[in-house]
């Protein structure tokens, strides 16, 4: 029975009143009303036509509230401390010739710049142009607390103008900013591994020295190369270490001329011993050699920490 399209008709079903709209059948709205079963639950049957009026709504259950994170609670990574980068003034002090090609230059500070061994400073020489450079001590292990130490590539004072800009020479101005670069000595933990190639040693020197100090029993192992090896300027500092306690120490230089019985032939990288993980590499020459050292320490998961050379220096 289909309702009138123009009124609604009321009906009663199983003892339950039912109102029909217009267009809607008794059963679909019995149906939709649940007064009776559905026809599809009988044996035999098919489903039964789908009603148009749509099915009561449930019951809509409660929201859940997600609560904001505690921002104090939150982990965040914790950052490195900031450098505290410093400036001081000062003059040329002295030039000495270290080897043919090799020479030391000491700046006196009006005061002590504060930096760590294998740290590099910005050193610029009045009208001369900056030039990243890493301090160091004297072959034999000296300098005062207001010293710069530097050791540079040059046979006298003259060949270091190409890298400075202007002449170098005692009592000339020099303005110093730093700490700078990522080279830090970091006491503590695996095997020190070295490597220096030719005034890349300065850096290097630093490290060694303070590490015999402040860490004796830890392990160390230096290697340190040249391309001719009447450069190998270092050899005061490499018997102070020896007399501390390092035996590992390697000497290498490309050239045979005049070679040592104690230096061996090709690179210093070919010399660079099996890295262990728990290393921790130093290296300071140019990009070539950083780049094959950081390369192995790769390869071996070692920690590595560059300290680059200034082209010419």
């Amino acid at each position: 029975m289909r309702a009138p399209s123009s009124a609604r008709c009321s009906l009663v079903v199983n003892g339950q009143p039912l109102r029909v709209s217009p267009g809607d059948t008794s059963l679909e709205t019995a149906l939709a009303d649940g007064v009776i079963a559905p026809p599809g639950g009988l044996l035999g049957q098919g489903a039964g036509p789908a009603s148009r009026r749509l099915p009561a709504r449930a019951r809509r259950a409660e929201a859940v509230t997600l609560s904001a994170p505690d921002p104090a609670a939150t982990i965040r990574p914790a950052k490195a401390p900031a450098r505290t980068v410093a400036r001081r003034t000062g003059s040329i002090d002295a030039i000495t010739a270290l080897a043919p090609r090799v020479v030391q230059v000491v700046a006196t500070l009006e005061r002590r710049l504060p930096f760590e061994p294998g740290d590099q400073v910005i050193v610029t020489l009045e009208g001369g142009q900056p030039v990243t450079l890493a301090p160091t001590l004297g072959v034999e292990g000296g300098a005062e607390l207001n010293e710069l130490v530097f050791h540079l590539r040059g046979e006298c004072a003259e060949d270091l103008t190409a890298l400075f800009g202007c002449p170098v020479e005692p009592g000339r101005a020099v303005k110093v900013k730093g700490p700078v670069g990522n080279g830090t000595y970091r006491p503590g933990g695996g095997r020190l591994v070295l490597v220096a190639a030719e005034t890349g040693f300065a850096g290097i020197w630093a490290i060694a020295r303070a590490a015999r100090y402040i860490e004796p029993a830890r392990e160390i192992c230096l290697i340190v190369g040249a391309r001719d090896p009447l450069d190998l300027y270092m050899r005061p500092a490499l018997e102070w270490l020896r007399a501390t306690g390092v035996t590992r120490i390697t000497l290498a230089a490309d050239r045979h001329r005049q070679r040592g019985p104690d230096v061996r032939p090709g690179p210093l990288t070919a010399h660079i011993p099996s890295l262990r993980t728990t290393d921790v590499v130093h290296a300071s020459g140019c990009p070539s050699t950083i780049g094959a050292v950081e390369v192995l320490a790769a390869a071996a998961g070692a920690r590595f920490y560059p300290i680059p050379l200034a082209p010419g220096a």
